[in-house]
């Protein structure tokens, strides 16, 4: 039996994004998942004993909850920290919080059978453990060699607001279940992505690519909000295609503005390079 031809180019073929696409792995591991465990265990046990038992499991029921919480937000800021090239530091230490959580919330649920030394005692071995398990938050920025801190602070600035906004639109395309919608929105977000590579390691870049990573992204966000609200009532059946149509302009036009950058990155170079041998030549040192 005869197959229909099918390919990236084939009619009704969508984009998927290429090797070059950066895998979503939530940093949040089973590790952290099992620290949600604790509290409910302390929550159902504290209801079977006295007021005395009831009061402190849950304190430290909420105590424990709210530091397996806090954690979570703390691991993603630090990997989101980590990922980039240039990354202001967490403004709150949510992990170190987790941890002095999860050692206050130990303290109170073993205070009853431990007394008041044994509590404390259980509550800091608890805090080093998180400690140790978990690690303790970014303490300063990462910065790029030779550029100053208030340029350095502004192209941080556009990059957390671009990571947001590609990142709510993924939650916005992930509300249809539309796999090759998703992928067309990932492999546009690697294009935007790379254009946020590019700002890192030249933050002279910031200048020309600031509109893109701000008022495109956002009309991107907000297109794909309004599609995914058309798409879910099901009221305008061509606004796919107008949709798809609007990631291609878009896609085009990032990677198109990000050749430009560094094609004027190496005239740049170009430019100090023959400044260089003209000096050499007018000092007598050029070559022969």
């Amino acid at each position: 039996m005869a197959k229909p031809y099918g390919g990236k180019y084939s009619p009704g073929a969508t984009a998927v994004p290429d090797a070059g696409t950066r895998p979503v792995v939530d940093p949040v591991g089973a590790r952290a998942n099992l620290m949600l465990l604790p509290p409910v265990i302390l929550l159902f046990r504290s209801l079977t004993g006295g007021p005395a038992l009831l009061a402190t499991g849950l304190a430290g029921a909420v105590a424990l909850g709210l530091g397996a919480w806090l954690l979570r937000g703390g691991l993603r800021a630090d990997a989101a920290w980590r990922a980039r090239t240039v990354a202001r530091r967490p403004p709150v230490p949510r992990k170190i919080l987790a941890a002095l959580l999860t050692g206050a919330g130990v303290a109170l649920a073993t205070v009853t059978g431990a007394g008041p030394v044994g509590c404390v005692v259980y509550g800091l071995v608890a805090m080093l453990a998180h400690l140790a398990a978990f690690g303790i938050d970014p303490m300063q920025d990462k910065r790029a060699a030779g550029v100053d801190a208030f340029q350095q602070d502004r192209v941080a600035r556009v990059v957390e607001e671009a990571e947001a906004l590609l990142t709510a639109m993924s939650s916005q395309a992930s509300r249809l279940d539309d796999r090759p919608l998703q992928a067309r929105v990932a492999a546009f977000q690697t294009t935007a992505r790379r254009m946020i590579d590019t700002v890192e390691e030249d933050p002279r870049d910031l200048t020309g690519a600031r509109k893109y990573l701000g008022v495109y992204l956002q009309g991107a966000r907000d297109a794909t909000e309004k599609y995914a609200d058309v798409a879910l009532r099901g009221d305008a059946p061509d606004a796919r295609d107008d949709y798809m149509a609007l990631l291609d302009d878009l896609d085009r036009n990032f990677a198109a503005h990000t050749t430009r950058l560094l094609r004027d990155d190496r005239s740049d170079m170009d430019i100090e390079i023959k400044v260089l041998r003209d000096r050499l030549a007018r000092d007598g040192i050029a070559d022969e």
